[in-house]
């Protein structure tokens, strides 16, 4: 058993040594972008299915709430999180259009929408990046794999090329993190 979690905190690393060797410029544009919007008033609207939904949920109650510093709070929801909203789609358009239409009913120009799929190909997510772009948001691929189809279609992909969806959700959880953490940082001043 211990030589399966020393495999398990190897596999780990070499993701987090992959994603500072891959995506630490990337991370550092996505976080200016963030900071331009949420500065100047914009929401962030991020989505997920599973794993990704939980992801979705954490980073918005992070920039909703704070981080690590007290202050005022920012603009952004998670479309995971209303199950009437989530039923009443799924039931009436679709799986397929849950995220899709809350980007109809919320996204304005400017905002900012990250789409979280571990795979890259989920389909309600990739419906509901169409739409945002369509509606002059910036859109964001929080992606595993190879970025799937959805990194395509973003305007910035962070993908984790990791095929080991919970290796991919360690990186996600540690990007989230880190663009919170700048955020704050830059839009609020020096750490308290």
């Amino acid at each position: 058993m211990i030589a399966e979690i020393i495999a398990q905190i190897h596999s780990h690393q070499r993701v987090m040594d992959a994603i500072e060797r891959e995506l630490a410029s990337k991370i550092a544009a996505v976080a200016d972008l963030l900071i331009e919007a949420l500065g100047s008033g914009k929401k962030l609207l991020v989505m997920g299915n599973g794993g990704s939904a939980a992801d979705a949920q954490h980073f918005a109650a992070e920039i909703v709430g704070r981080f690590k510093m007290e202050r005022r709070g920012l603009p952004a929801i998670a479309l995971t999180t209303d199950s009437s909203i989530l039923t009443a789609i799924g039931n009436d358009y679709g799986f397929d259009q849950i995220f899709r239409r809350q980007i109809e009913a919320l996204a304005c120009e400017g905002d900012v929408v990250v789409g979280i799929s571990t795979s890259g190909t989920s389909r309600n997510v990739y419906e509901a990046l169409l739409l945002a772009d369509e509606r002059g948001c910036r859109t964001i691929g929080l992606l595993g794999r190879d970025g799937g189809t959805i990194r395509e279609i973003v305007d910035m992909d962070l993908t984790v090329t990791s095929d080991d969806t919970p290796r991919v959700q360690e990186g996600h959880g540690t990007i989230i993190h880190i663009l919170c953490d700048l955020v704050e940082r830059r839009l609020f001043g020096k750490k308290q």
